[in-house]
C-alpha cells in the first residue's frame, strides 16, 4: 500500500474536442453526457478510475467557449477554476482544427501543474500531420507527455491513464473501489434525459434545455421486481421551443423519453417508469436562481 497513488485530474479543452468521450472510455462507464453539441457538459462531473496501484479521480469540465449568457459564463469559470484544484491537467485538443487555444494555454501556464497533452481524432489525419502537431505544441509548454489518441477508435487511451498514474502523488483511495462517479442517481437520470434531448433536437434549442427530476421512487412490481417510478421536467427558454421538444402529437418527447429510459434501464439494471413534462422558463440561462446551480461552490 506504501506505493499507492491517488489524485485529482482535470480534463480541459475547447468544446467538442472529445473530453467526455475520453473520460467515459477511460472509466469504462458512461459518466458524462456525450453529444456533438457545444455545452454538453455543464458541471464538473467526477469520474473515478480504480487501478491496481492507483485511484484517478477525473473532473470533466465544461468546454471552453465564448460566453453568450450567464450560464455560459458560469460554465467557463468552473472549467478554469478546476485547474487550481487538481494534481494533474489533461489538455485535449482536436487535431482536425489547427487553431491554437492561447487563452487555455495561458491558464495552464498560470496553474503550473503537471500537464499531459492529448491530441484527439488522429484517425482523421495522416501520421505526418500528427508529427507536425507534436512538433508545434512541444515548444509551447513543458508537457509531461504528448499522446496522440483516437477515442472513437480506442487507440492509445490506456497510454493516457498510464501517464496520469506516473504524475500522481502517493496517497490513499478517496472513494470506494466499486464507485465510478460521485453523481447521485437523480443527477445521472437528469444528465441522461438531457443528453437525449441534445442528440435529437435542433441546434438552437439544446443550450436552453435544463432537466430536473421531481420524483424518483424505488418500487416493486407484483412479481417483486424492482423498478423506478420517475418524473422529470424539461425546462426550455421559449414557447416556440416547447412545441419542438414535444413534437407533432408528442412524438419528439416520446423519442427522448424512450431512448433515455432504455439507457437508464441498462445502467441501473432494472425497469424505469419514466414520465416527462416540458415547461417554459423564459430566459432561465440568465436567471441567477437557475444558473447558480452550475457555479462552482468555492
Amino acid at each position: 500500500m506504501g506505493n499507492f497513488k491517488s489524485g485529482f485530474v482535470t480534463v480541459i479543452g475547447r468544446t467538442n474536442v472529445g473530453k467526455s468521450s475520453l473520460i467515459n472510455k477511460m472509466v469504462g462507464e458512461k459518466v458524462s453526457a456525450v453529444a456533438d453539441k457545444t455545452q454538453t457538459t455543464r458541471k464538473n462531473v467526477r469520474a473515478i478510475v480504480n487501478r491496481e496501484d492507483s485511484q484517478i479521480i477525473f473532473i470533466d469540465t465544461p468546454g471552453i467557449h465564448s460566453p453568450k449568457s450567464k450560464l455560459s459564463e458560469a460554465m467557463v469559470e468552473s472549467a478554469y477554476y478546476s485547474l487550481d484544484e487538481v494534481d494533474v491537467i489533461v489538455y485535449v485538443i482536436d487535431v482536425t482544427s489547427t487553431r491554437v487555444d492561447e487563452k487555455t494555454l495561458d491558464k495552464i501556464k498560470e496553474a503550473n501543474k503537471k500537464t499531459i497533452l492529448v491530441l484527439n481524432k488522429i484517425d482523421m489525419i495522416t501520421p505526418t500531420e500528427v508529427a507536425e502537431f507534436i512538433n508545434k505544441y512541444k515548444d509551447m509548454y513543458d508537457f509531461q507527455a504528448i499522446i496522440p489518441v483516437s477515442v472513437a477508435k480506442n487507440r492509445n487511451v490506456k497510454d493516457v491513464l498510464d501517464e496520469i498514474e506516473k504524475c500522481l502523488p502517493q496517497g490513499p483511495a478517496y472513494y470506494d473501489k466499486e464507485e465510478y462517479t460521485d453523481q447521485t442517481s437523480r443527477e445521472i437520470v437528469e444528465e441522461t434525459i438531457r443528453e437525449k434531448a441534445l442528440r435529437f433536437l435542433r441546434d438552437e434549442i439544446p443550450h436552453g434545455v435544463y432537466v430536473s427530476v421531481s420524483q424518483m421512487k424505488s418500487k416493486k412490481t407484483m412479481k417483486n421486481e424492482k423498478y423506478y417510478d420517475t418524473e422529470a421536467t424539461i425546462y426550455c427558454n421559449r414557447d416556440s421551443h416547447k412545441g419542438i421538444i414535444v413534437g407533432k402529437n408528442g412524438a419528439m418527447l416520446k423519442r427522448i423519453g424512450t431512448s433515455a429510459r432504455k439507457e437508464l434501464e441498462d445502467m441501473f439494471g432494472c425497469k424505469f417508469n419514466l414520465k416527462l413534462w416540458v415547461v417554459v422558463q423564459k430566459d432561465w440561462i440568465n436567471d441567477p436562481k437557475f444558473v447558480d446551480k452550475f457555479k462552482i461552490k468555492k
